[in-house]
């Protein structure tokens, strides 16, 4: 199940254009993210333990997104 929920990804469908979303392509939407998501964490947790700290900061997630390249 996912940590996403249904109805903002539809309203993301909405605003990009799409006249109709299926539940399954939401559904496949919010795993995809999910997943790039957790690979942003997993490094800007990576680089706040790196800076001696236990916080994610806002910096340690634009690192990450420049490291992963997404």
């Amino acid at each position: 199940m996912s940590e996403l929920t249904i109805q903002p990804l539809r309203r993301m469908f909405k605003k990009a254009g799409a006249k109709r979303i299926s539940d399954k392509a939401a559904e496949e939407l919010a795993k995809e993210l999910e997943l790039r998501a957790k690979d942003i964490v997993i490094e800007a947790k990576n680089l706040a333990e790196h800076s001696g700290r236990r916080t994610i900061l806002r910096r340690d997630i634009k690192m990450a997104r420049r490291i992963r390249g997404k």
